[in-house]
């Protein structure tokens, strides 16, 4: 018990998730805010710490011929990486339209002798992973560099880029996540890898919407809804997070089951003192101490065996820490074996990652305590499962299979990842490859009709409103289903509110089958803090139609089930006229004659929103599946002004700036205007005709190109 409370104790001064996290308060290694601070700044901080290299050097985590250039590369900083996210079909065409516009523009381009051309990360699948070996300090600065940095900026506004540091995208890799797995991310803020995991659930949405579910948790309150904002622009309705202590995660038995549930996949990237973030968080230098290992080595040996409680059999469990400290990693790693036996393994992934540059995990080290004095195992008061394991656990518990990545291997941090496999009995392996092979297929599944929920049935943050999920015949609804010919294939009784009526009244949000399995748990423990996405709000309703309208967010979820009563298409010329002109007559489309088939569809089409599919020729480029409104005299194409930034650039090479504003600011502005002269034209007691011809003027002049907005 006293162990325990120290760890949390000391979990709790180091702010949960420690240094390599961030903190709001700006007292941790990740923090940038620094109020009336004098000192001189991060970048020109001294990066030795005489303690860090006495321990480093005799845990031999590197050749002695190799530590002066280990050394050299924790004291430089940390070169800019991201990923292009894979969730979604147009992945490849972001590829390809930055290798295109950019690397290739970039080629042989330095900045005081340091390359900027970008290259690709040689493990990470597809070419989707990126790294430019210079600081993102340097790219912004660098006029050389602006093309390719509003470009990262606007991309990564809209989700189809994400920056995460190269070393951290490989646990989620390591977990080879498949559309159908139950998925448990057990301290997952602020949500990088979340994010890839997911992304890994949807690789197939192509094909079907994927069975599995991502369970993110995190013990941070607040973070957690950090973690909510990283993912939810991933717009998955399979992703649920939630709000626990993952020591003492609860067990989770759905309704109709005797079972309690558990995961395909587990990844246990465990709070940890954050050392081998040093290329970024400069405070490592200044702060390093082994006492934040050994007080942070029960916590991290608690949730992993936790996490192996869940796992199961033939399931795949990932433990990462960005530290290098062996009692962070193979002393957390061995105490588990020891404690499990021949119920679980470690995986050998040197054929996975082809590419990736690693070191194999320790089997000796030295433990030194908060007097920097080395410790022997039986005559130190530190816990036994901090030293080293014996000849015969070494033998058996064959840890040089973890895999540990330093930064002077591919330019990158330090992380320790270890892969973990619950052993499968033989006479199982054959059953749970038919299994896995069977959840592949195709199936639709009938939803039965979940009885009314007590409202009061979900412990919850006061401040959090309930899930309550809607009938299937609700009056709401069935306006809905009709008016935009969604199929019955639909889940149509997985809508739900957040509201503590029970009713429609703002918003009604969507999530996949099985993670209405978990909310409707009725003996709930899970504290819920995010589910689902908006599929439809309600809207003002003065000319009939259907009085909600569908959300961006969900449109992916429904373009599969959509009838043809509500979609109409268009070509490129007309869409790019559409993205910079705000409420155009509908008449004045016509009139334009760049796509009569458009116009001759949307005549008789009645009001509301409507899904507009754009074809693009190319093995390269996908189509444009967008939301366009039609009024009585005129349409609107539904794009934020982010995505329409992103749109113009991808598909018009129309380059955009922040300061841009968007279409329906320009239009209000031309609204005002013309009110404007109207009133000017009337007190100067002109004749009504006289005031219209001064509007019309007016509105020339500003579509010239004149005239004030």
């Amino acid at each position: 018990m006293l162990t325990r409370l120290c760890s949390t104790k000391l979990w709790k001064e180091m702010g949960k998730r420690n240094f390599r996290k961030g903190k709001k308060s700006g007292k941790g290694f990740g923090s940038r805010e620094v109020k009336n601070d004098k000192r001189e700044s991060w970048s020109d901080a001294p990066r030795e710490n005489e303690k860090w290299e006495t321990y480093y050097k005799a845990m031999n985590i590197v050749p002695e011929e190799e530590w002066d250039s280990f050394k050299s590369h924790c004291q430089q900083t940390l070169p800019m990486t991201f990923r292009i996210t894979g969730s979604r079909s147009h992945a490849k065409e972001i590829r390809e339209n930055f290798i295109q516009n950019h690397v290739a523009r970039l080629q042989g381009v330095e900045f005081e002798g340091k390359a900027l051309t970008p290259h690709e990360l040689s493990y990470y699948p597809d070419g989707l992973g990126w790294q430019i070996d210079i600081s993102k300090e340097i790219i912004r600065k660098n006029d050389k560099f602006a093309k390719t940095q509003r470009f990262l900026v606007i991309e990564t506004e809209v989700g189809n880029i994400s920056r995460q540091e190269a070393v951290s995208m490989i646990p989620p890799l390591l977990m080879d996540v498949r559309p159908h797995h139950a998925v448990l991310d057990m301290c997952a803020a602020p949500g990088s890898k979340t994010a890839q995991l997911v992304e890994a659930l949807h690789a197939e949405d192509d094909k079907m919407p994927p069975k599995g579910f991502v369970l993110a948790n995190d013990s941070d309150y607040k973070r957690s809804h950090m973690l909510v904002h990283q993912v939810k622009r991933l717009n998955s309705p399979n992703f649920l997070v939630v709000n626990h202590d993952a020591q003492l995660f609860p067990r989770v038995r759905f309704n109709g089951t005797t079972e309690y549930l558990k995961f395909d996949r587990i990844l246990c990237d465990v709070p940890c003192s954050g050392d081998g973030t040093m290329r970024k968080n400069y405070n490592v230098w200044k702060d390093f101490t082994v006492s934040n290992a050994l007080g942070l080595h029960s916590l991290q040996l608690n949730i992993l065996n936790r996490g192996l409680q869940l796992l199961k059999k033939g399931g795949r469990l990932v433990y990462s820490t960005c530290s290098l400290s062996p009692v962070e990693n193979e002393a957390v790693v061995s105490a588990a074996l020891r404690k499990w036996g021949n119920q679980i393994k470690l995986v050998d992934c040197s054929n996975e990652l082809p590419g990736l540059k690693r070191c194999q995990g320790l089997t000796d080290w030295k433990v030194f305590n908060k007097q920097m004095e080395i410790e022997e195992k039986g005559k130190s008061e530190l816990a036994e499962s901090v030293f080293p394991p014996s000849a015969e656990e070494v033998e058996a518990f064959k840890l040089e299979n973890c895999m540990r990545v330093y930064p002077h291997l591919q330019n990158t941090g330090g992380f320790f990842i270890a892969v973990i496999e619950k052993v499968l009995p033989e006479s199982s392996k054959r059953q749970a490859e038919e299994s896995e092979e069977s959840a592949k297929k195709p199936k639709v599944e009938v939803q039965q009709q979940a009885p009314p929920q007590k409202k009061e049935r979900l412990p919850r943050d006061a401040k959090e409103e309930p899930f309550i999920y809607l009938d299937i015949n609700n009056e709401q609804l069935a306006k809905c289903w009709p008016f935009y010919d969604i199929s019955e294939e639909f889940p149509r009784d997985c809508t739900l509110v957040r509201n503590a009526t029970g009713e429609p009244l703002r918003t009604i949000y969507y999530t996949a089958p099985i993670v209405k399995q978990f909310l409707t748990i009725e003996e709930q423990k899970l504290r819920v803090v995010h589910a689902g996405i908006k599929l439809f709000a309600a809207q003002r309703n003065d000319t009939g139609g259907c009085p909600w309208r569908v959300q961006n967010e969900s449109l992916q979820s429904l373009r599969p089930y959509l009838g043809p009563k509500r979609q109409v298409s268009c070509n490129l010329k007309l869409l790019e006229f559409l993205f910079q002109e705000a409420f155009p007559k509908i008449e004045s489309i016509k009139e334009l004659g760049i796509d009569p088939e458009f116009h001759s569809k949307l005549e008789g089409m009645e009001e509301g929103c409507l899904f507009l599919t754009v074809n693009r020729q190319g093995e390269n480029f996908e189509d444009l599946f967008l939301p366009l409104w039609k009024g009585r005299y005129n349409v609107n194409l539904m794009v934020n002004k982010k995505d329409t930034h992103e749109l113009l650039y991808r598909v018009f090479d129309i380059e955009t700036s922040a300061k841009d504003e968007g279409k329906e600011a320009l239009y209000q502005k031309k609204v005002e205007a013309e009110k404007e002269a109207r009133r000017n034209a009337e007190q100067a007691s002109e004749s009504p005709a006289d005031a219209e011809s001064a509007v019309t003027e007016l509105s020339e002049k500003q579509a010239n190109g004149e005239g004030s907005l």
